[in-house]
């Protein structure tokens, strides 16, 4: 089974460095500094006290990498439609995209009953690059919960966390996604297989949507917005609108807003990833967050004010920060 880690950064390079200390036959394809690094010395990984160090097949391009059973992308999800050429010239008929990446996915509406069937998220997916390219039939969803940072280029940090819920869009327990689940297994991870793995999205989405954008507009740290009653009420009013949505659309939360929350607090000083971003003057993952969400609001006709305020508000920001194009 040949397995692919497109964007190998940290999350990608965690997950590689475990397949790859398992013996799965597994490629990285990466770039710059951190290529350069892994092609030479091998990968390292610091992760609860322990160091690994793992000499996989590290290449720059998907020509190089080759045809592939299984394409994991840890790509932002704002990078995909530009990376869709490559990852679909690595996949035959039976090859399988496992997208972890945070926010509403490309194929959300895939093996979706009801009346949105088959309806494309324009938001995620503009002019349906990525679907024209990679059918959505070939999507496994994977909601990743680890943390991890590249401490230095062939050098990543495990924070915490091992767990990757995969799931089928339409909910099936096929061949292709048990025998992914059992190979992360093997390696060491958690990779259960859910047959609901939109209601798992939503509920990390659910506190994205809002912590994100708000921790851009503000500098704060999740202790912040999470401790301050005025930030957390908009918090709150946005995820409240989002839960209307997600309902509307048939997910179930298995918790509620304010446990969701108190999760969030628990994690502590804490620079969410758009915050990061900013900083550093990087694209944000702005509309795969909560631009997707606003979408889908004025899909199944919920009015959505907190979120459409926040949404204009990070997305203006972000522009002047030259991280937003739209």
């Amino acid at each position: 089974m040949k397995v692919a880690i497109f964007g190998a950064g940290a999350i990608g390079g965690m997950m590689g460095v475990k397949l790859a200390q398992a013996g799965a036959d597994v490629t990285f394809i990466a770039r710059g500094p951190h290529l350069a690094a892994m092609q030479a010395n091998g990968v390292t990984m610091h992760s609860g006290g322990e160091t690994i160090v793992v000499h996989p097949r590290c290449v720059g391009s998907a020509a190089e990498a080759g045809r592939q059973d299984y394409v994991i992308v840890t790509l932002k999800a704002n990078a995909l439609p530009g990376a869709a050429p490559d990852i679909a010239s690595m996949m035959g008929p039976e090859s399988a995209l496992v997208t972890a990446v945070n926010g509403v996915p490309y194929w959300y509406f895939h093996g979706l009953e009801g009346p949105y069937t088959g309806r494309r998220v324009e938001s995620v997916d503009p002019g349906g690059v990525i679907a024209a390219l990679i059918p959505p039939s070939q999507a496994i969803g994977c909601v990743v919960y680890p943390a991890a940072e590249i401490h230095a280029p062939g050098v990543i940090t495990h924070t915490y966390g091992d767990r990757f819920s995969l799931g089928e869009p339409d909910g099936s327990r096929s061949p292709r996604v048990e025998a992914i689940s059992k190979l992360l297994i093997s390696a060491g991870l958690k990779a259960p297989v859910r047959p609901k793995i939109r209601d798992e999205i939503w509920v990390k989405l659910w506190g994205n949507l809002c912590l994100n954008p708000l921790s851009a507009l503000t500098g704060a740290t999740l202790d912040i917005i999470t401790g301050r009653p005025d930030l957390r009420a908009i918090c709150r009013a946005m995820m409240v609108e989002a839960q209307a949505v997600a309902e509307a659309l048939g997910v179930k939360f298995a918790i509620s807003v304010d446990k969701r929350l108190e999760g969030a607090a628990e994690v502590g000083v804490h620079k969410t990833s758009m915050l990061q971003d900013l900083e550093r003057g990087r694209p944000m993952e702005i509309d795969a967050l909560l631009g997707a969400v606003v979408e889908l609001g004025g899909l199944v006709g919920h009015p959505m004010p907190s979120c459409e305020t926040v949404l204009a508000l990070v997305r203006e920001r972000a522009r002047q920060a030259g991280c937003y194009t739209g």
